[in-house]
């Protein structure tokens, strides 16, 4: 039959796209060995959080160090108490090193508590602790005054005999210069994707390198010879691009490569950040806060630290399910379409695979990067929704090919549905614009919506014998004769304002940052470059392009047409 030949092509075809489209990648150097200097470790696992007192089990711990003992010589903590107090007695189990860290915030009796913790630990195990992090961030967040921090890190150099330091970004140790006079060694945290002025991957050692170099002759000023550990830096593999910064997982394999060979070529000494996602800085950080780890939340590698690197590992698996489900679609129309001509049977039959490969793509993408049972349903829920929509535009898509009405129920619901995405697009579209530092752009919500309108459009135009008919099929996608021209139109520029806000948010965010403002004093340059970030963000880019779409949809929608119209055009 036709149509199955026709499906098999195309079904290879997308297959090798695939399998060229993630041929694994050269990243850098390998890490001598296989195994860093340093790693930070936080052991918590889906279901866990420190923030709600829910902390792993000593056997999971147990498992962790295990695990960390073949790819770390030194792993560096940021707590001494609850849970992970079993940790140093455990690390020394499997030959491990440690950098112990003691939490400091808010409260005098929990700080109280972690110092206790950490000097009983450092006292007690003095062949695996080797140095001690009084805090972590505590300025930067706003939890203390440099004063009561130094007289923490005092109080635990009178009473350990390791090397005492206190952590936090390095404009932190630019800012108090006062506190290089007080730690044995400086700890600096270098995050080139999270700076104000955001760093390209393949420019981020670089940057760290000057930053470190910076930070040195400054601390020399002060108190000469002290030494520095960059105690954080990193890349994530998942969410939001900032400016020229883009998460993936190739990105951070090239990165933590690219790092070491910088920290090897000048004598850094490095911590890398970290070992695992943390599933649970999704609610204070966004997707982009739960993934730096050299392993997912579930412990499976994201990426090796030897050889080549995939940015989807899952591509195979992605391919096969979305080819299965185009084969039972394919099934479903193989009567209906036995007749059609070949070139509208194979362009209905693309449609039906981008669609399945989009649906496969992102439902999966989007529960990998769900990590409560809220955020599952909420991820369930768009998929329902993406299969409904998807249904909805083959069965217009069929019944424009064959010059057939569509039944109006189909179009009273695909109005309906797309309706609903507007509406979600606008509140995401807010958020991005508002405060969208932790917030990712959720494609997963319009990539079969857009591709709908996109395909149907192509559609028109295969059926289409002159522009105004092609246009007239493009005003019927959503159902306009369900609405008057105004009432699209007003929805079509609303879309269009919120792409404006959305803009003006990105740059506004970038003309703001501390450090930009200290880059560019000028606001003329300041507000120049902060376009240009915002211009040549790709992720926005394409967030944008799809309210364009979706609002052309609107715009171009006209009114009310006469059934004898609607009908002509295969609408019904």
């Amino acid at each position: 039959m036709r149509i199955v030949l026709f499906a098999a092509l195309i079904i290879v075809l997308n297959g090798l796209f695939g399998y060229l489209h993630n041929l694994p990648e050269e990243v850098g150097m390998d890490v001598p060995d296989g195994k860093l200097n340093s790693l930070s470790f936080a052991p918590f696992r889906e279901g866990q959080n420190p923030l709600l007192l829910q902390f792993p089990t000593p056997e999971q711990i147990d498992e962790d160090l295990k695990l960390m003992a073949d790819k770390t010589h030194t792993i560096r903590t940021y707590s001494s108490t609850m849970g992970m107090k079993v940790i140093p007695e455990l690390a020394g189990k499997y030959g491990l090193k440690m950098i112990q860290g003691a939490w400091i915030g808010y409260l005098d009796a929990d700080a109280r508590l972690e110092i206790e913790a950490l000097v009983e630990a450092a006292n007690k195990y003095p062949e695996v602790i080797k140095r001690v992090i009084v805090g972590n961030e505590v300025l930067l967040r706003g939890e203390r005054e440099p004063q009561e921090l130094v007289e923490y890190i005092r109080e635990v150099k009178k009473r350990v005999k390791q090397p005492v330091s206190y952590a936090d970004v390095w404009s932190m140790y630019m800012k108090y210069p006062d506190l290089i006079k007080e730690v044995d060694f400086i700890t600096i945290h270098i995050l080139p994707y999270w700076e104000d002025e955001p760093i390209p991957v393949n420019k981020a050692p670089a940057h760290i390198e000057r930053i470190y170099k910076q930070v040195k002759q400054e601390a020399d000023s002060i108190a000469p010879g002290k030494s520095i550990l960059i105690g954080e830096s990193g890349w994530p593999s998942e969410g939001r691009q900032r400016g020229w910064a883009i998460p993936s997982v190739v990105n951070e394999a090239m990165f933590i490569r690219g790092l070491l060979k910088v920290a090897a070529d000048n004598h850094f000494d490095v911590n890398i950040v970290e070992a695992f996602n943390q599933s649970w800085k999704s609610e204070l950080e966004g997707v982009v806060g739960a993934n730096w780890g050299l392993f997912s939340i579930d412990r499976q590698e994201v990426f090796p630290l030897t050889g080549k690197v995939y940015e989807n590992v899952k591509w195979f698996d992605q391919f096969v399910m979305a080819s299965l489900i185009m084969v039972l679609i394919v099934l479903l129309y193989a009567k209906k379409l036995q007749n059609l001509a070949p070139p509208r049977l194979v362009v209905f039959l693309v449609f039906v695979q981008v669609i399945c490969a989009l649906l496969v793509f992102q439902a999966d993408k989007s529960w990998y990067t769900s990590y409560d049972d809220w955020q599952r349903l909420k991820t369930a829920l768009v998929v329902i929704l993406n299969v409904v929509i998807g249904g909805l535009v083959l069965n217009r898509a069929s019944n424009l090919l064959l010059g057939q009405a569509t039944d109006k129920r189909v179009s009273v619901l695909l109005d309906r549905v797309y309706l609903l995405v507007t509406a979600l697009v606008i509140v995401k579209t807010y958020l991005l614009a508002s405060d969208g530092r932790y917030v990712s752009f959720p494609f997963e919500l319009v990539a079969i919506p857009v591709t709908g309108i996109v395909g149907l459009f192509v559609v028109g135009c295969l059926m289409s014998k002159n522009v105004s008919s092609s246009t007239l099929y493009f005003n019927n996608l959503i159902s306009s004769h369900f609405r008057n021209a105004k009432q699209n139109q007003q929805i079509g520029l609303l879309l269009l304002l919120y792409m404006a806000g959305l803009v003006i948010g990105e740059i506004k965010a970038f003309m703001v940052g501390r450090d930009f403002i200290a880059s560019y004093p000028d606001m003329a340059d300041r507000l120049l470059w902060s376009v240009k970030y915002t211009l040549s963000n790709c992720q926005l880019l394409a967030w944008l392009a799809c309210i364009c779409i979706l609002a052309m949809a609107f715009l171009l929608g006209g009114g009310d047409q006469s059934e004898k119209t609607r009908k002509d055009v295969g609408l019904g």
